[in-house]
């Protein structure tokens, strides 16, 4: 899968992506990553990507010419792939949306909206829009890095254990999370690990789990 994500600030990318499972899962040939830089396709001699808003208001908007050119680029180098927006005007990113994606198998460029938003006409380049949750951030950098580090884990071959993401939370798109979990030392400081979990009963193990299941 070729990831390719489109933003103001590609040095922000380096350290998630050149770390931990997204790094490995890279460096083992099943994901490739790339940066577009959006001043790249700035007006002008200082690279102009932003215009204030017809009709008045606060801030500046991202150009549809600017994003729609970066959009065409990634295109060229991924003709197949899906365009994923972050934005509050989306509908609310789901772990099934994770999956899914990671199934397809289809590349991914993502925008990392910036300043005040965005031209609303480069939703007509855009396949999905998405909206991690009821808050606001200064751009869709760490949105694109949650939507990449949801996808990239469900890859066959990037975490270690055939069932590791199946038995997580959210599974099924409900608020049901995952049971409590322990390992050693069996006493700390007065806490103890419950003692169905170290019996070796198997039957009584996965009773406890769905029963601690919240």
């Amino acid at each position: 899968m070729k990831i390719q994500i489109i933003t103001l600030f590609p040095d922000m990318f380096a350290g998630v992506l050149g770390s931990s499972m997204l790094w490995k899962a890279q460096d083992k040939g099943i994901v490739e990553y790339q940066t577009v830089d959006l001043r790249q396709f700035g007006l002008g001699q200082r690279r102009t990507v932003d215009d204030t808003p017809y009709g008045g208001g606060d801030g500046m908007l991202l150009r549809v010419d600017t994003l729609v050119a970066a959009i065409e680029y990634a295109k060229e180098q991924d003709p197949t792939a899906k365009v994923l927006l972050p934005t509050p005007r989306g509908r609310q990113y789901k772990q099934s949306d994770a999956k899914r994606l990671a199934a397809d198998k289809t590349g991914l460029i993502l925008i990392c909206p910036r300043y005040e938003g965005y031209d609303e006409r480069v939703t007509q380049w855009v396949d999905e829009q998405f909206c991690l949750g009821p808050y606001v951030l200064t751009g869709g950098e760490l949105p694109a890095m949650t939507i990449i580090d949801s996808v990239v884990r469900l890859l066959p071959g990037v975490l270690g254990g055939a069932e590791s993401a199946e038995i997580e939370s959210f599974q099924q798109d409900d608020q049901s999370v995952e049971f409590p979990q322990y390992t050693r030392p069996d006493e700390f400081r007065g806490l103890v690990v419950p003692e169905v979990l170290k019996g070796g009963n198997h039957a009584a193990i996965a009773q406890w789990r769905a029963e601690n299941v919240t």
